[in-house]
């Protein structure tokens, strides 16, 4: 009997250690999967804004070519002086000149609509938030834009608790107006970041900031999916520890300033650069 007994504490205590190790191994499963997202989100965030820098880089290009011409072509008629009196040779080379103006100036009316349309959904999307969001103090809610992009910053004491992850219901009033908005313009993806501050933590589910950062992302995450029937393809979730702080960490103001959840509109830049495209092509038939 006293075998028997031996044997029976010693499986339960070997069966415990298994559920444990599986835990371990399914959250060590998740966080690399949630790591590999944030990767991906950040270099198609990097992949748009060289290409906006490209954009308008080659507008510069353009415009300084329109500017050489029109030069060329006062050039041109102040030395002829009359028409009449042109050669040929130069009144062809002078009416190809006129068509490549028209052309470039064509090309970059496309690139500054192109632009001026980016801007204004832009423009809509932080006027419809500031609109849902605007009661809330400044100190809890921010929205600005950056390099074209939407960033909208949570403070922590809205959303969690100290050292907490779980979604307070009055964060879910926040949450629900966020999704109100999104959930109007469908064609929008978007990045839910959660930041820290650099006080360690560590207990039995949490490793340290990285899992409380990633956690609270994907606490967001659920709440607009399962809440607020936001679509989960067009969300990412991603923690970023401390490494990313708005202050130093010296005080418990600067340290509640790093504390946020942060969600980051991605730009759709493909569909910007195919209406540039399309306009440049029509741009150029016209001018053929």
């Amino acid at each position: 009997m006293k075998k028997a007994m031996i044997v029976g504490a010693s499986m339960a205590i070997l069966f415990s250690s298994c559920v444990s190790q599986k835990k371990f191994s399914d959250l060590e499963a998740k966080n690399k999967k949630t790591q590999d997202l944030l990767n991906t989100a950040t270099v198609k965030l990097n992949d748009c804004l060289e290409e906006k820098a490209s954009a308008s880089s080659e507008l510069k290009v353009l415009q300084d070519q329109v500017k050489n011409l029109k030069n060329t072509n006062s050039a041109l008629l102040n030395n002829v002086g009359n028409l009449a009196t042109l050669s040929s040779k130069e009144a062809e080379n002078l009416e190809r000149s006129l068509e490549s103006i028209k052309e470039k100036d064509l090309q970059i009316k496309t690139m500054n609509d192109a632009m001026n349309k980016k801007d204004s959904v832009t423009l809509a999307l932080v006027t419809s938030l500031k609109g849902a969001l605007g009661n809330l103090a400044d100190e809890d809610i921010e929205i600005n834009v950056e390099k074209g992009v939407v960033y909208v910053s949570i403070s922590d004491k809205l959303l969690f608790t100290s050292g907490s992850y779980n979604v307070s219901s009055r964060a879910k009033e926040v949450l629900g107006k966020v999704a109100k908005v999104v959930n109007d313009k469908p064609d929008i993806e978007f990045l839910v970041e959660g930041h820290t501050d650099n006080v360690p933590i560590k207990n039995k589910v949490l490793l340290d900031n990285w899992d409380l950062s990633v956690k609270r992302a994907t606490s967001v995450v659920r709440v607009l999916q399962n809440d607020f029937n936001v679509d989960p393809k067009r969300m990412t979730a991603a923690g970023r520890s401390y490494y990313v702080p708005l202050a130093s960490n010296d005080t418990a103001g600067d340290r509640a300033k790093n504390r946020r959840t942060r969600i980051v509109v991605l730009p759709k830049l493909d569909q910007f650069y195919s209406m540039i495209e399309d306009g440049m092509k029509k741009a150029s038939e016209g001018g053929n």
